[in-house]
Order: C-alpha cells, then structure tokens, then sequence
C-alpha cells in the first residue's frame, strides 16, 4: 500500500485545511455501531422508488441510451422541469437556456456557489440550516454569515435580515434561504417572503432558495417560492431526491434567469460533464405521470409527524411548529441546559435511538436535537417508547 511522499503532503488546496467532515454524518457513523440501534439521524426516506420511475430507468438502459447527454440536460427533463415549476409555483423558466440538470442539490448548491462567490465575500445564511453549507461556501473562498433565527421561531423576517445587511452582513453578494427548511420542518409564509423579497430587491443581492423539500409541507402551510415575487434575482435549487424517495439517484436542477444560467451551465459542464442518461428519464417519468407520488408520501409523513410530535410533546419537549420536510428539531430536558452532543449521545447509548445534535446545524442549534421521521412507522414507534423510558428515568 503506497504512503504519500513526505515533500508532498502539505501541498494542497490550503482552503481543505480550514473544512472539516460531516459532523452529522460522523455523529451517524459513531453511533450506527451501536447494536440495536433505531437512526433518526438521516434524513433518508423509508419509502421506495415508485415502481413506474424504476421501470422508465430500466427501459432506458435497454433501449441502449449510453452516450453523453446534453451538458445541461435532456431537452425532455429540461422541458419537464420547466411544466413542473410552471404548475407549482407559477413561474416559466425557458427550458432551452433557464434550467440546468445536476447532480442532486448538493452539486446545485456548488454550481452556484462557485458561479456566484469569490474569495473574501460574503453570503447570508440564517440558521440552524443544512450545515454542507457551510463548507461549500468556504471552499470558494467566501465567508458565510451565519444569522440566528431562534428568536423568531426559526423564521428569518426582513426586519432582522435588513440588521444584520447594515451591519455584519454589510457588502453581502447573497442570501440562502432553505424553505422548507431542514432541519426545523418550518415553512415560511407568502406575506413574509414578500416582505423578504422587497428587502432583498432594496440591497441588490442575489438569494438562493434550496426548496427540495417543496412537495412535503403539511396541514395549512402552503410552499411559495422567492421566484414568484423576485424572479429576476432568485436562483432556484431543487430535485427528486426527497419526495421521490430518489436519494441515490442524484438528480437536481437549477432554475435561473439567461443571463446567470449561462454561467452556472458552464461550471456544471466542467465539474460533471453531464448528468446518467438512464437516471434523467426516471425523472422525466416522475414528473410527468408521478404527480400523485408526493402526495402519497406526503400522507405518510404527516402522520408520522403528528405521532412523534405529540408524543414529544407530552414528554416535555419544545419545539417551532415542523410544517414541512420530515424533521423534528426539538429542544432537550432542562437536565442537559444546551449540551445537545451529551443528551444525543446518552440516548444513543442507553436508549438506543440516534438523533443528531442541533449544534451541528449552526448558530442557534445549541440546545436543541434533529429527529427524522422518515423511518418507518414502527421504528417511529418503538423509538418514541425508548425516549419516553429514558426521559422518565432522567
């Protein structure tokens, strides 16, 4: 097994030296060892593929569709994309040179962020939030502002967004906003996304909205997007991977005006050439003839929501109403003060459920644990049951 040459090992990107891992992904790894464990850790649905995508990727592959597709897409997807925003929030994106296929959100999220942000920028980001955001961001060399919305019930308001951009945030190129957001659940309503927008439009930046939660938001909350009122200067990221029970297949997508896209377009051709073939006519197939898909799985969830919250709540736990995603973002028993990574790991140990710290979220997490609840119902369950003992005995 070849070891590095000594005179090479400090010769790298100097930014890597500043990221570090995963901790949700490292917290997973440390406690998936545990025997008999129950994770609620991932945000990785239970549910499977609907069988109509997989046969439309299987058909793929048989009628030999194994060469380089167009980078920014098959014009199906990108057509099928474009109907889709069309009917769900309104808004036509040209397919021909508005919209970009990518792998997952995640590599959305680093087509724009290195399209948009150079070294010693800054970009606003209200938290707790989706923390691969923080090392995306700061490999382009930007810094991220990071903005606690606890307060105000994990919902950023313009009043608080207009603080921070004549102060910390001053000189800001762009705000991320995640909506539905993970990991609170919380769905920011139409009036407040307007009053948003007017702030956003006021201090000429860029936002960002992360909605691949979209199809999963519950009761009376409805999903809008800041495309709807600042289509000029939104930059819309989303995929298939949560309401299609599509994690594995890797597929999202951009949406953007022209004159932006061209260059996101072209960053996404140099990082991954183009997107599989077969796994891009799944997703023609979901959207088209999988309108009901969502749906299914939203019904699902909403009622594995309405257990846990309310047996969490009886429990004694806090929490912001979760309206969207599938997480519970939870505040611990006053025993723990804000020591999140104890109370998670002591459960983890003497309960055998996993849930993940909230301080790895971000500013405001501290306090605070993330359960999903895209487990099975009876992992769900049992998994209650074992926080109800271990909660009683503390």
């Amino acid at each position: 097994m070849p070891n590095l040459s000594s005179d090479l090992k400090s010769i790298i990107n100097t930014n890597l030296s500043n990221l570090s891992a995963s901790k949700i992904r490292a917290f997973d790894q440390k406690v998936s060892g545990i025997p008999g464990i129950i994770k609620l850790t991932i945000g990785e649905p239970d549910l499977a593929t609907p069988d109509h995508i997989k046969k439309a990727a299987i058909r793929d592959i048989n009628d030999d569709d194994s060469h380089y597709a167009p980078q920014a897409g098959k014009p199906q997807l990108l057509k099928a994309i474009s109907c889709y925003l069309d009917r769900s929030i309104g808004v036509h994106y040209d397919p021909k040179d508005e919209i970009c296929v990518t792998v997952g959100a995640t590599g959305a999220l680093n087509d724009v962020f290195m399209t948009l942000l150079n070294p010693g920028d800054k970009i606003i980001v209200p938290t707790p939030v989706w923390a691969l955001y923080f090392q995306l961001i700061k490999m382009t060399g930007a810094t991220p502002i990071q903005l606690d919305t606890k307060k105000d019930g994990f919902i950023l308001t313009p009043e608080h967004l207009r603080h921070v951009l004549n102060g910390r945030g001053k000189g800001a190129k762009a705000i991320i906003l995640t909506d539905p957001s993970n990991p609170t659940g919380r769905v920011y309503a139409k009036e407040t996304l307007q009053q948003l927008a007017e702030v956003i439009k006021e201090y000429k930046i860029y936002s960002i909205t992360d909605e691949i939660y979209a199809e999963l938001v519950y009761g009376n909350a409805e999903h809008h997007s800041l495309s709807e009122y600042i289509p000029d200067r939104n930059i819309l990221i989303s995929g298939l991977s949560k309401a299609y029970a599509m994690t594995g297949w890797r597929l999202g997508y951009i949406a953007a005006p022209k004159q932006i896209m061209q260059s996101i377009q072209k960053v996404n051709a140099f990082l991954v050439t183009s997107v599989t073939d077969n796994v891009q006519m799944a997703a023609v197939e979901a959207l088209n003839n999988g309108q009901s898909d969502p749906a299914e799985a939203r019904a699902i969830y909403e009622k594995r929501l309405q257990f846990m919250q309310t047996g969490l709540e009886k429990l004694g736990f806090e929490m912001a109403t979760p309206q969207g995603a599938f997480y519970i973002f939870a505040k611990i028993p006053e025993k723990y003060g804000i020591d999140d990574e104890q109370f998670a790991f002591e459960l983890a140990q003497k309960a055998k459920v996993g849930v993940t710290p909230g301080r790895y979220f971000g500013k405001g997490g501290e306090g605070y644990v993330r359960l999903s609840y895209a487990s099975s119902t009876e992992q769900l369950h049992e998994s209650l049951k074992r926080i109800t003992d271990f909660v009683n005995d503390l």
